[in-house]
């Protein structure tokens, strides 16, 4: 079980970068009018239709993907016990250290003082 919570928050961090990195190269609205002035010949590369479909198909998967990784993510953690953070209850901690260190309170005998 732990193992499997662990592949999956690293498969749900690369799918978070991954879906960052989608969004990021995409081009915005604007920028068709820059392909009628002859910008237009990069598209080629992902096909006639261009990128805006490789582009936004890969998008809405990875962004199906973080969702969907995000809902297991959420359910296993749901299900865990709550573990008692370590500085909840220092009190319980300083009464164990309290009684390893021996009793000093003896005052000293008349002959152990210098003088």
């Amino acid at each position: 079980m732990t193992y499997f919570y662990e592949i999956l928050i690293v498969v749900y961090l690369v799918v978070a970068l991954m879906l960052i990195g989608m969004v990021l190269i995409q081009q915005g609205k604007g920028a068709d009018m820059g392909a009628s002035f002859g910008g237009g010949g990069s598209n080629t590369v992902f096909g006639s239709s261009g990128s805006g479909n490789f582009m936004t198909r890969t998008t809405a998967i990875l962004a199906t993907l973080f969702f969907v990784i995000s809902l297991i993510l959420g359910n296993q953690t749901a299900d865990k016990d709550q573990s008692l953070d370590e500085f909840e209850n220092l009190g319980a901690i300083e009464q164990s250290v309290d009684s390893d260190i021996p009793n000093q309170e003896t005052t000293p005998d008349s002959n152990e003082i210098p003088n």
